[in-house]
């Protein structure tokens, strides 16, 4: 799959990626109401990474489903909408809205986006998850994806959290909080001064979140953070990952989704497994 606003509205990455193999796209998170983002800089370069503070730009989800739906839904690729609110309400009315639409194969909340005010309360706090989740579940029949930051304490309650609120998967992770510093000017290089960090830099954490969430349940796993070849892939579904998804590799590679799926036989029979499922989830971590 391809990461939530790394990959535009996937009109953008028609001319370079075979889109119908892609196993889902999500485009950029949406909102009830339009918003104008977080003033510049919005992205800056880090060592082996990226920082975002882009503030979940968008035009609303009445434009969304007007403008841009129409096109994904032709697709005829499963097309998970992320989606996020400034409120519980928000969140389940995005979730009906979204409910019977043609070509949304399922809803991943945003609980956990470090850019806007709020944007981490529902992913931080595990009795406001479970509830959220458990809410927007019983709004819609389409299965519902909860993504979960890093920056919390222990990932393994969130994950409990989740799943407990009937969460049909958990996406893991989203960015890490960070910051970037123009010391000869002493300014921070982030309008927003804080935002997401992405990107290679982030993916031991995230192999680690995987691992430990799926030590405490057995809700499907989407490994995100890192990724942009086939040995990424493979350590995110030996460590307990069921899926996977690609984001910053996106803006410097945006071929990388095709060609982790060229290699994906030749890893899988490296390991005498006949599909994925085989793979899940076997890390082996008893002491030699």
């Amino acid at each position: 799959m391809v990461a939530s606003g790394t990959f535009g509205y996937a009109r953008e990455m028609q001319g370079l990626v075979d889109l119908g193999r892609l196993g889902g796209i999500l485009p950029k998170t949406i909102t009830k109401q339009p918003r104008p983002g977080n003033a510049p800089w919005r992205t800056i370069e880090t060592p082996a990474g990226m920082l975002n503070s882009i503030g979940l730009d968008n035009d609303g989800i009445d434009s969304f489903l007007e403008k841009l739906m129409p096109y994904l839904a032709s697709l005829g690729v499963p097309i998970v909408v992320s989606v996020a609110g400034r409120s519980a309400d928000e969140f389940v009315e995005l979730a009906q809205q979204l409910d019977g639409v043609t070509g949304v194969a399922a809803v991943e909340l945003n609980i956990s986006c470090p850019n806007v005010s709020g944007g981490v309360d529902f992913g931080t706090d595990p009795a406001m998850c479970e509830d959220l989740v458990r809410r927007c579940r019983e709004a819609t029949e389409v299965p519902i994806l909860a993504k979960l930051t890093p920056n919390v304490t222990r990932i393994a309650d969130m994950a409990r959290a989740a799943s407990a609120g009937g969460a049909d998967a958990l996406s893991m992770i989203n960015t890490c909080l960070g910051m970037a510093v123009d010391w000869r000017n002493r300014r921070p290089m982030l309008g927003n001064v804080m935002g997401g960090l992405s990107g290679p830099a982030i993916k031991p954490i995230a192999l680690r979140c995987v691992y430990q969430a799926r030590q405490v349940t057995d809700t499907p796993i989407i490994g995100i953070g890192g990724i942009a070849n086939i040995n990424d892939v493979m350590e995110f579904l030996v460590a307990g990952a069921t899926a996977v998804q690609l984001g910053t590799v996106n803006f410097y590679h945006p071929r990388a989704s095709m060609e982790v799926l060229d290699a994906l036989p030749g890893a899988l029979e490296e390991l005498s497994a006949g599909s994925v499922t085989e793979v899940v989830g076997t890390l082996n971590t008893e002491k030699k």
